[in-house]
């Protein structure tokens, strides 16, 4: 199984230049043109990326997000730019591909004020007198 492994993994990126080179036949585009577009746009993904990466660890050192919620994000966003930095077609479709999945469905995108710690939307409130002693 290893071994099939590592041939898929030495193969992919001969077989990715060899689509390549036809979809630029198909499409007319340069080869060239092809790969420096695709590595630009994997290296300002990056670049952005690596902003984003740090705003959204204060703000969940400020316990306005998860942290894990922004470590997905991020390492998808940081995947996919390295493969739009691989040359080829095949890697650029797996870079969208892994840009376009609903990993937050279903959550708020906008930060709410939460108290350290606390992550759910069940909030509880604990009624209670109390007394200054001096």
């Amino acid at each position: 199984m290893r071994f099939i492994l590592l041939i898929i993994v030495l193969c992919f990126p001969f077989i990715d230049l060899y689509a390549t080179v036809r979809f630029a036949r198909f499409t007319g585009v340069p080869v060239w043109g092809w790969l420096v577009m695709s590595f630009i746009a994997g290296f300002y993904l990056l670049r952005n990326e690596r902003m984003a990466f740090r705003a959204a660890t204060i703000a969940a050192m400020h316990g306005e997000q998860p942290l894990l919620r922004g470590l997905l994000d991020s390492g998808r966003k940081v995947l996919a730019g390295f493969l739009f930095m691989v040359p080829g077609v095949l890697s650029d479709l797996l870079a969208l591909l892994l840009l376009a999945l609903p990993l937050n469905l279903g959550r708020e995108f906008t930060p709410r004020p939460v108290a350290a710690g606390q992550f759910g939307s069940s909030r509880k409130t604990i009624d209670g007198d109390y007394q200054r002693v001096e």
